[in-house]
């Protein structure tokens, strides 16, 4: 692959090696997470909310990218103490 290719019909762990490479030089403050297997567990959805982050996505790691909710988004966990949440719910009200 070269600059500018089109990544988003490879598989998401395609992708994530590509960028892996491309973040070997990575400015402080970006982290490559690896891949969790698995259910998602209390462990990393409590890390997240400590973190201050609206919640963790998780994804099937053979898709392919494609713009808005599909079937390859698992799961969607909020964190019902982050800010994003009361916007919600005004949202809904």
């Amino acid at each position: 692959m070269s600059a500018g290719d089109d990544l988003r019909p490879l598989p998401l762990r395609l992708r994530k090696n590509h960028l892996s490479k491309m973040l070997r030089r990575r400015v402080d403050g970006i982290i490559l997470n690896d891949f969790e297997q698995g259910e998602i567990g209390p462990n990393p959805f409590r890390a997240a909310c400590g973190m201050g982050l609206e919640g963790i996505v998780s994804k099937r790691r053979d898709s392919t990218y494609r713009a808005g909710r599909t079937a390859s988004w698992v799961i969607k966990v909020n964190n019902r103490q982050h800010p994003a949440m009361e916007r919600v719910k005004e949202a809904f009200a």
